[in-house]
């Protein structure tokens, strides 16, 4: 924890502290901190500083990098440094105060926090101060003395004085210069490279140790230092020198302007309408074809390219739909590898996902869009990726994802971008810390794959592209199994009812056998005609021809005539020659049976199975007599074997090699119990770990408002407890706890670790981030998802939790 950004929280108001935490969401995520130090220890965690400063724009960065270069960097200092005015310089800083990455010291300088000061290794290209060479352990006392006489410095006593008479030298302008006026010839080209392309750069080792040469007298001023013998660098006050005064570093306060042209608002609204249904359709077919036959994946991993082909063309869909919704289902966990078949099945969310109503459907994909961590669009050497394969980009490629569609977002209501470079160049304004070759060859994949989920029209964001924009922040990443706060966001819900209002919900029946939808189909219509005819066309209008084939497969699943008919009523009115067709087809239905059999049972008493095939309470198995010494059963062996156990027999079971096998069974231990927090603040227990897992999404609270928490966080200012006061209360208070588990406990207190707990009931917590309350600990507990006290009396066991 940095004690200077501490002390820097303590003097912030309300407001200061509830906009620090809105903006960074990372420091008020469960458990939500209840003290200062604990919200400076988050707000210092160098992976949550690097996800605040991708959220920045470019000149936040420079403001940054600028920061590291001027020694006591108060605004003046770095306005003058970059030779804009500091008015231009203020609003930048406000917001890196606003974010935790930099704060104001006592004596006005700017600090920056030490994750940001890490991310530059050369900032602005500049190297390490003089500093650091000149106090390294690899240069004695009379390397110093040498360098001060080759500098004309008189011997100026002590190593201190000495390298502060050096880097006066080295560190002036004009000094510099008269001293390179006596350098032999090359040497201001030589510096000059460092200067600019520096501050490290491979050069020959053994010129440096050869008279007369650049290299050479460069080191012996200093003004060169090798760290090993191809390698050198320039410290960063000589670089700044060789620059000269008039070098101000790059400061762009404007964002680069993103050429637009007007568009008609309402066809955006009309295309977004015909892409969104269409989008849910066609990835129900999608997942329907996969249903039918197991996707297989190549061996090194993905979909092939013939796989992706004729799932198009079985489908309907075109290559690039098909690779992206492939891609999406497989994130949605719609689509996941089967073990037992080697291939990529639907899933038991797929079954639920069709019976939910088509907008709930759209967000689920898009959802999984938005965090999905690879492009199925990019092409790299004009070849698209494997479907499905690995992708090294990763989570590089959501974020130019989200980083795109916020950029369009900032666009003018009813304009289109016109240029693409420029939309990239802002881009990268938006977000420096993308990687510029990257965003370059995924921006266009990003584009195309937008329009054809119905976030973007015309060049221009739907309003589902702008409630998806939205929540870029919320996004998740890849592994989440689901993200309720996108896919139930209320401008997201709104969006996409819309987006799916116009889809047809009727078809018109010809006496050719087919029916036509003017117009995208709803996922149910469109479900029903698939089922029961063949698809011919799609597009504007979609066309389905009815067959005897089409018809029998929809029988075969286990639909009737009649109830087809009815349904097929429903949407349109029925021709006579289809109503023909489909009773023709039913009465021939079913000429050749059949049946499955679970399991066979055998014994070589033919009174002893009779008995069996006649007992009353095995009725439920379906037995039936084929032979006097064969019985079958329509339950399987396991169900038969226990059934025939419970009632007085002994049968054994069978291999398919017709040895008996008989193996142990492990006996399962129940799961502990464990603590949620029900609506209303009531704790109960939960004996099933998997309802909990389902449940917890539901009953665990939000994160509480920043400007609220800020002010009870200014409330509580130093009220922390002492851990002499801590040992003090646990020691006297949870008197069923041994000495070692007592001390366990403590450290939740003082030092917010983690620990399980176990309660004179039998409940048991996982717990952390811990308070002393008038006898009872108010700890976070992970079960319930909130603050919670427990008695210190009723903790029976504490046990370490990693």
């Amino acid at each position: 924890m940095d004690d200077h950004l501490l002390g820097w929280l303590r003097t912030l108001d309300e407001d200061g502290l509830g906009r620090i935490l809105a903006n960074r969401p990372d420091a008020i995520a469960a458990p939500w901190p209840r003290r200062l130090d604990t919200l400076a220890q988050r707000l210092g965690n160098g992976f949550a500083v690097m996800e605040a400063l991708r959220g920045l724009p470019l000149p936040c960065l420079e403001l940054a990098q600028a920061c590291l270069v001027v020694r006591h960097a108060t605004p003046e200092r770095l306005a003058a440094f970059l030779g804009v005015p500091v008015e231009e310089v203020t609003p930048w800083l406000a917001r890196l105060y606003d974010h935790a990455l930099a704060w104001p010291d006592a004596e006005g300088a700017v600090r920056l926090a030490e994750a940001v000061s890490r991310w530059w290794a050369a900032p602005l290209g500049l190297g390490e101060p003089l500093d650091h060479y000149l106090n390294s352990w690899t240069i004695s006392t009379d390397t110093l003395r040498m360098l001060a006489r080759n500098l004309g410095l008189a011997p100026p006593g002590n190593k201190r004085r000495t390298i502060a008479r050096v880097s006066e030298v080295l560190g002036d302008p004009e000094r510099l210069a008269a001293l390179l006026s006596h350098a032999p010839e090359g040497t201001r080209e030589l510096l000059d490279g460092f200067a600019w392309d520096g501050p490290v750069r491979d050069v020959d080792g053994g010129r440096f140790v050869t008279p007369g040469t650049a290299e050479k007298w460069s080191a012996d001023h200093g003004l060169l230092y090798r760290p090993s013998w191809h390698v050198a660098e320039m410290p960063r006050e000589v670089a700044l020198c060789l620059r000269g005064p008039g070098y101000h570093p790059p400061f762009t306060p404007e964002a680069p302007e993103v050429a637009t042209i007007p568009i008609d608002p309402e066809e955006v609204d009309h295309l977004m309408t015909l892409a969104a249904p269409h989008v849910v359709e066609r990835c129900a077919a999608l997942l329907d074809n996969t249903s039918k036959a197991p996707l297989p994946l190549l061996k090194t991993g993905g979909v092939g390219v013939r796989e992706v082909r004729r799932i198009a063309k079985e489908t309907g869909c075109d290559e690039d739909e098909t690779r992206l919704l492939l891609e999406i289902c497989a994130v949605a966990r719609l689509l996941a590898l089967d073990e037992k078949s080697g291939g990529m099945v639907p899933t038991e969310r797929f079954d639920r996902w069709r019976l939910d109503e088509g907008s709930a459907r759209l967000r689920v994909l898009l959802s999984a869009w938005w965090r999905m961590e690879r492009s199925s669009l990019r092409r790299i050497d004009g070849k698209y990726g494997t479907v499905l394969g690995d992708d090294q980009a990763g989570a590089a490629v959501a974020r130019i994802r989200r980083a795109v569609l916020t950029t369009l977002a900032q666009l003018p209501a009813g304009t289109a971008f016109a240029d693409r470079a420029g939309l990239v160049r802002d881009v990268h304004w938006q977000a420096p810390l993308l990687d510029q070759a990257l965003l370059a060859t995924c921006a266009s994949a990003v584009l195309d794959e937008a329009r054809l989920l119905g976030l973007l029209a015309n060049d221009s964001l739907t309003d589902l592209g702008r409630a998806l924009a939205g929540l870029a922040a919320s996004a998740g990443d890849e592994n989440d199994a689901s993200v309720p706060l996108v896919e139930h966001d209320p401008l997201l819900v709104e969006a996409s009812t819309r987006a799916l209002a116009s889809v047809r919900r009727s078809a018109l029946f010809g006496p050719d056998l087919t029916a036509v939808v003017t117009g995208p189909p709803s996922t149910e219509l469109a479900a029903l005609l698939d089922r029961v005819a063949e698809r011919e066309s799609r597009g504007a209008a979609s066309v389905w021809r009815f067959t005897t084939e089409s018809v029998r497969g929809a029988l075969d699943h286990g639909h009737e005539a009649g109830e087809l008919l009815e349904e097929l009523a429903a949407v349109g009115a029925i021709p006579q020659p289809l109503e023909y067709m489909v009773r023709d087809v039913a009465r021939r239905h079913g000429e050749v049976t059949v049946t499955t059999v679970g399991c066979v049972v055998q014994a070589s008493d033919p009174t002893l199975l009779a008995e069996i095939a006649g007992h009353r309470r095995l009725t439920r198995l379906g037995l039936r007599l084929l032979a006097p010494t064969v019985l079958v059963s329509s339950a399987t062996a396991e169900r038969t074997l226990a059934a025939l156990r419970d009632n007085g027999y002994s049968p054994v079971p069978v291999a398919d090699t017709g040895e008996i096998a008989i193996r142990r069974t492990r006996v399962e231990e129940a799961p502990n119990g464990k603590l949620i927090l029900l609506p209303g603040g009531q704790v109960a227990e939960l004996a099933d770990f998997a309802d909990h897992e389902a449940l917890r999404h539901v009953i665990a609270d939000p994160a509480p408002d920043p400007h609220e928490h800020a002010r009870r966080l200014v409330a509580a200012g130093k009220a922390a407890e002492h851990s002499g006061r801590t040992w003090a209360v646990i020691g006297r208070m949870a008197t069923r706890l041994p000495t070692a588990q007592q001390s366990l406990l403590g450290f939740v207190v003082d030092r917010g670790v983690r620990a399980g707990i176990t309660l004179t009931d039998g409940l048991t917590a996982t717990i952390s981030h811990g308070e002393l309350k008038d006898g009872a600990l108010d700890a976070w507990c992970e079960e319930a998802g909130d603050y919670l006290e427990f008695p210190l009396a009723e903790i029976i066991e504490v046990r370490g939790a990693y």
